[in-house]
């Protein structure tokens, strides 16, 4: 089913954009779905969270740094695939590769709120705005936080006012896998869409590069990501929550922040993210169909 959605996703990439805006309601009802299973009282930050933002926050810094004496755009590009947040879908994808839903949801809180935070400052540095701190933070919450907290609140409601139908959604989980199906369809789309509308002839060269680069650091993050999981016991948990990109909020600072040509690296990490996604859920349930038919 993966596959077809992504290859579905590339032949009507012109049709996108009658689609697109169902993306944060089908990421909603993902989360919700899969908040339901989560048992809050497991919620709670420790070294492993810390452990994993500090790496994140080193890989991105050391990126920048590595490329911007070469191409400054390449920098911006490959920086921003870093630096930006964990996807607000991630904790649906761990739930379905049997990672810790509480750890990676604690997790994207603690990413998305800090880079919330200090965004403007590094922001600032890196990129070229006219946004003032406080007009940055606002735009970055606005983007994250109701897609973190909305379903986890919802889901928290529904346990307690509804406990049969929240034991009812709690039972049907894989209606999330069906509705990343259709995400994929949209996001893949929308990906290529996006950079063919913004494909610039003269910087052809430029983009080719932002796409290598954005590949390399989504398998470099996913990579460390399951190493440091691993050391925690939980090596899925941390490949999810480096790997897994806020996509649509660096696309969005990309072009806000930096020069436009850069936004291609954090598009391109769409394509990327979602191929290692879709092959990880793939080897995760044949090797389940494998255990169970022993």
């Amino acid at each position: 089913m993966l596959p077809i959605a992504m290859l579905g996703g590339i032949l009507f990439y012109p049709w996108m954009g009658y689609v697109q805006f169902l993306s944060p309601y089908l990421i909603f009802a993902m989360l919700f779905i899969t908040y339901c299973k989560l048992d809050f009282r497991h919620i709670a930050l420790g070294r492993f969270q810390w452990v994993l933002l500090g790496i994140q926050m080193l890989i991105a810094a050391a990126a920048y740094l590595a490329l911007a004496w070469v191409n400054h755009t390449v920098a911006e590009g490959v920086f921003i695939c870093v630096f930006i947040p964990t996807a607000t879908a991630a904790p649906v994808i761990c739930a379905m590769l049997g990672g810790s839903l509480p750890k990676l949801a604690t997790y994207s809180l603690l990413c998305n709120v800090f880079v919330a935070i200090v965004g403007p400052f590094v922001l600032a540095l890196v990129g070229d705005t006219q946004y003032t701190f406080w007009e940055s933070f606002l735009m970055i919450l606005k983007m994250v936080m109701p897609l973190l907290l909305g379903p986890l609140l919802a889901s928290f409601l529904l346990r307690h006012t509804l406990p049969r139908f929240h034991e009812s959604v709690k039972a049907h989980q894989s209606i999330s896998f069906y509705l990343w199906a259709i995400s994929l369809f949209i996001i893949v789309g929308g990906c290529v869409s996006f950079i063919i509308t913004h494909y610039q002839p003269e910087s052809l060269w430029t983009m080719i590069w932002l796409a290598i680069g954005s590949l390399v650091v989504c398998l470099l993050q996913f990579k460390i990501g399951r190493m440091v999981g691993r050391r925690f016991g939980d090596p899925v948990s941390g490949g999810q929550g480096l790997g897994q990109k806020n996509t649509v909020l660096a696309v969005w600072i990309a072009l806000a922040y930096m020069n436009p040509v850069a936004s291609i690296a954090p598009a391109s990490y769409i394509a990327w993210q979602n191929i290692i996604n879709s092959w990880q859920i793939m080897r995760h349930k044949s090797a389940s169909e494998s255990n169970c038919n022993k």
